[in-house]
């Protein structure tokens, strides 16, 4: 007699009909019929009941595993993808694959927001998953037309929380490893339809980065909520989203939870975003909220307690507590809280130690403990954004540095490791916390010293992402590969240069990932932090020399040769950024980019002068007046600099869009610079001799080769080549001007380029520096206009500093408008991305068309 096998009843967290799409993963879709399917199988395969560890990644493998082992009881360790090796002390205490001592109740455990490196894990019960999804579906109005989209990791309670919701109400949910930073995020959002997004405030940031409302919410018709916790958002920032938002009808909801109640506590209403930025709103539905007065809280205010069926079974600590109930029925969540006039929640900060960190809860009693035991005292000072760390002894930094990312997780600018002579006590011979917090606000107040904890590959990432205006950028891009150039090169190194202290010499040409893995802190010492931070050579011969054309101009003091030295800077720079580029279409576009960077605020400001009235022709506004102007110098010449360049630009641009020539260069990069030299000069030679007459010497024939020499100044490696091109240097300079002086110092500009060693300069001069050379273009446009008034009224001083600062704020404006205006720059937002551009277009449906601490 055969047997039957068993029927399964349907997953209670899979809610959608048979043929409707539950997961998107690539170019596959797999409805809930076929996951069911998929679970049903997985199942059978991890036979009797016991704890199963997974690591979550977005990925149809990891949800199908996570939804077996809950079907049929079987308690999950999550932890995040490398997390069996970042947290082997979890899988010595716990030890997967125990069937015994599990209780009945149990189905989840979850680190609390994943930071202190301790065994102490939340225990939830498939009850308190399934209420918190419900209730998250209630108040954000699911059904099963939404789409999610995995902005947020899997092991993370806030990211786990959208999977739970959107299963549960037969959603689809889209699943991708993509950052809210790459083009193809958006690529993918658009095809699938995404009609929700979670995010915590970095992520917020990065949308800023993108131009969210202006580049991605047209995209979007399909959106209609934006979720938004994992710390607390300035409420600025959050009428400034809900303000934006709502004009494309789409709703902000602000939400407060922790990992101990499922996920989610509290929710904002989004009608109510405008008027009460500040609070959490009110408790999630089927749960309560109330403050509770405590000891030395301010009137009115007292510690925030919730109730509800999503609150916790309790704390585990170690493999015994497994075997244990539910034990609360309430949650005292530590938080300050005050009940509004409104009758709103609203959140004042934390009551004790346990701080949180970049969304990230850090235990600071117990990482201290950790130490302490380890041989190390340290003090801990958290604050939202950093983990500051005391310790006495300057040997004991780097130790303590690395033993707190070990348990915390936490690196780069977010942990600051001080080292003092002795930690502050009070008379009673406790820890002085107060004088230490003292001491970190004085420090912040100042701008603080630069972290010197490793560099992280995203910091990198991020860092590129901002300033080159390439929100797409991946860990594996790098500074040239991502278009960057002379003018974002400034930014860029001097960021990174007080981060790490010195950069590799070939940081521009390494990936994100690489730079991290190669990158050595920068010293904490303090006697060595006094010595300055190192600033590129390029970066202070271009504040130095824009800033000697302008006190030349004013006629403070008669120190000419400023121009000619930045074109030497200009080549130097070329030959590192955009003439580095493999590919050659990418390299032609980059000159042509490079071209436009200078030409186009020219073309404008100077055409806007002759507009108004100015004397300026046409001829110069096109910056044609090499050829069109006169042999006489006079103000139409002015620009001859910016034409140089631009012409300069397009005549590579040319060149190396020619296969053959692109080739030869790729392949011995230096002899072609050297070529290019010997052409340059052969031409000066030929037109006008060794001394160039008055206009002769800013004519793109007679000055190309101060580029070409400070190419080849970058592409010289070996000592001979050096020899070569600082012999050069002092053969091609010597009697064009006929001013020992002015040749004088171009040489001496070019030997440093050769030398390629970073100046080491006070952090207050090395900003000042970094400032003049990002702006050298706009101060070079505008100082014409700027100096003559004052410098007729004898005020050369005053002339020469308006000239930069009225330079610098042009800078900055031009930049800001840049932002708000630029088109996608570099990779399109409809490039080539996995899955194809219809690849994962949305199926028809049957029947119908974290620890997350606010």
């Amino acid at each position: 007699m055969s047997t039957l096998p068993v029927a399964r009843p349907a997953h209670w967290l899979l809610g959608g009909a048979p043929g409707d799409p539950a997961l998107v993963h690539g170019d596959r879709v797999v409805t809930y019929a076929e996951l069911l399917d998929l679970v049903t199988a997985e199942r059978d395969r991890l036979g009797p009941r016991h704890l199963v560890t997974l690591e979550a990644r977005p990925t149809i493998e990891f949800v199908v595993a996570y939804l077996a082992a809950l079907a049929d009881g079987h308690p999950v360790l999550l932890l995040g993808e490398g997390g069996l090796e970042r947290h082997a002390h979890l899988v010595a205490e716990y030890r997967p694959g125990t069937s015994t001592g599990l209780h009945p109740d149990l189905a989840l455990l979850l680190s609390t927001s994943g930071s202190t490196g301790s065994p102490k894990l939340v225990r939830l019960s498939r009850a308190n998953v399934e209420a918190n999804a419900r209730s998250i579906a209630d108040y954000l109005d699911l059904h099963s037309k939404d789409v999610a989209i995995t902005a947020l990791p899997l092991h993370y309670c806030y990211g786990l929380s959208v999977l739970h919701s959107h299963l549960l109400v037969g959603a689809t949910v889209v699943l991708t490893d993509l950052s809210v930073a790459d083009a193809c995020f958006w690529d993918l959002a658009e095809r699938t339809s995404v009609t929700g997004l979670a995010g915590v405030p970095h992520t917020f940031a990065l949308l800023d980065a993108v131009g969210f409302g202006r580049r991605v919410l047209p995209r979007l018709p399909s959106l209609r909520y934006l979720t938004q916790a994992g710390g607390r958002m300035a409420p600025d920032r959050v009428r400034e989203y809900a303000a934006l938002l709502h004009e494309r009808g789409v709703d902000l909801f602000v939400m407060y939870g922790q990992t101990e109640a499922t996920a989610r506590i509290a929710y904002l209403p989004p009608e109510l975003a405008p008027d009460h930025p500040d609070a959490i709103g009110v408790a999630v539905p089927g749960g309560t909220l109330r403050v509770v007065p405590v000891p030395d809280a301010p009137p009115g205010t007292g510690e925030l307690v919730y109730a509800g069926p999503n609150v916790m079974m309790g704390y585990a600590e170690s493999l015994a507590d497994l075997a244990r109930g539910a034990e609360l029925s309430e949650l005292r969540t530590g938080d300050l809280a005050r009940v509004t006039d409104a009758g709103l929640v609203e959140v004042l900060g934390r009551l004790d130690r346990q701080a949180k960190v970049l969304g990230h809860r850090v235990d600071l009693d117990r990482v201290e403990a950790l130490l302490a035991d380890a041989g190390d005292v340290v003090r801990l000072v958290a604050r939202p954004e950093r983990l500051w760390a005391f310790v006495p002894g300057v040997r004991a930094r780097s130790r303590v540095r690395d033993r707190i990312a070990a348990v915390t997780g936490l690196r780069g600018s977010a942990l600051r490791v001080v080292v003092l002579d002795t930690l502050p006590v009070t008379a009673s011979g406790k820890p002085d916390d107060a004088a230490l917090r003292g001491h970190v606000e004085r420090e912040e107040s100042l701008g603080g010293p630069v972290a010197t904890t490793p560099l992280t590959a995203e910091e990198v990432r991020d860092l590129y992402a901002v300033v080159l205006g390439r929100p797409e950028a991946t860990v594996a891009d790098s500074f040239v590969g991502l278009g960057g150039d002379s003018l974002s090169y400034v930014e860029v190194s001097t960021r990174l240069g007080e981060r790490l202290g010195t950069l590799p010499s070939s940081w521009p040409t390494r990936s994100a990932t690489d730079l991290a893995r190669v990158a050595v802190p920068a010293p904490a010492d303090p006697a060595r932090r006094r010595r300055g931070v190192p600033v590129d050579v390029s970066v202070v011969l271009r504040a130095v020399a824009i800033t000697l054309v302008v006190v030349t101009h004013a006629d403070l003091l008669q120190l000419q040769g400023g121009a000619h030295l930045l074109l030497a800077v200009a080549g130097y720079n070329l030959a590192r950024f955009q003439l580095a580029v493999t590919d050659r279409r990418e390299r032609v576009l980059g000159l042509l980019r490079s071209a436009r960077t200078v030409a186009l605020p020219a073309v404008l400001f100077v055409g806007l002068l002759a507009a108004v009235g100015h004397e300026y022709r046409w001829s110069t506004a096109v910056l044609l007046n090499g050829v069109l102007g006169g042999d006489r110098w006079d103000e139409q010449w002015q620009f001859w600099f910016l034409e140089t360049l631009v012409w300069s630009y397009l005549g590579l641009a040319a060149l190396l869009a020619v296969p053959l020539l692109a080739r030869a260069h790729r392949a011995a990069p230096f002899r072609s610079a050297l070529l290019l030299l010997a052409v340059t000069l052969a031409v000066r030679y030929a037109w006008t001799g060794v001394e160039a007459t008055s206009t002769e010497r800013y004519t793109l024939g007679m000055v190309a080769w101060c580029i070409a020499l400070g190419a080849c100044a970058a592409y010289a490696r070996s000592r001979w080549q050096r020899l070569l091109v600082a012999a050069i240097a002092v053969a091609a300079t010597v009697g064009f001007f006929g001013d020992p002086r002015r040749e004088t110092l171009i040489v001496a500009g070019v030997l440093l380029l050769l030398a390629g060693r970073p100046v080491r300069l006070p952090g207050w001069a090395a900003s000042a520096l970094g400032v003049l050379a990002a702006a050298s273009l706009w101060i070079y446009l505008t100082h014409w206009q700027v100096y003559p008034p004052l410098e007729d009224g004898g005020h050369q001083v005053w002339a020469i500093l308006a000239s930069l600062a009225v330079g610098v704020a042009a800078s900055h404006a031009w930049s800001a408008a840049s932002r708000r205006l630029r088109p996608g720059q570099g990779r399109s937002w409809s490039r080539d991305c996995p899955g194809g551009p219809r690849a994962t277009a949305r199926p028809r449906r049957s029947g119908v068309g974290s620890g997350g601490g606010r």
